[in-house]
């Protein structure tokens, strides 16, 4: 399998602040997003469903997943490049790391 790219949150918030044109999708379940809110502007997707919804997804579109800690969304990232998708990231860290760099959460709604 080829390596996980990976963006930290430095360089994603910078990206956001840029007004990239990034797709930020959360693959975590709807009781966590409920339980800890997400990051702004995040897609909920969460992670069993994206084999279904891949297709909501324009293969060219830069993407950045994220989880709880960046295990699952590393998982969904690996899952897209097999599917010809090359402009995808694992957010490192994930949420957890999100929050601890003091960047704000957005309740789910």
């Amino acid at each position: 399998m080829s390596q996980i790219k990976e963006l930290d949150v430095e360089t994603l918030k910078n990206l956001m602040d840029e007004g990239k044109d990034i797709r930020v999708i959360d693959v975590r379940s709807i009781a966590e997003m409920n339980s800890s809110g997400v990051i702004p502007q995040a897609e909920k997707l969460p992670l069993h469903t994206l084999p279904v919804r891949l297709n909501e997804i324009n293969s060219d579109d830069m993407c950045v997943l994220y989880c709880r800690s960046g295990a699952r969304s590393a998982q969904g990232v690996g899952f897209m490049a097999a599917q010809g998708y090359d402009n995808v990231y694992n957010l490192r860290g994930g949420i957890i790391a999100w929050h601890r760099n003091g960047l704000p959460l957005d309740a789910c709604a």
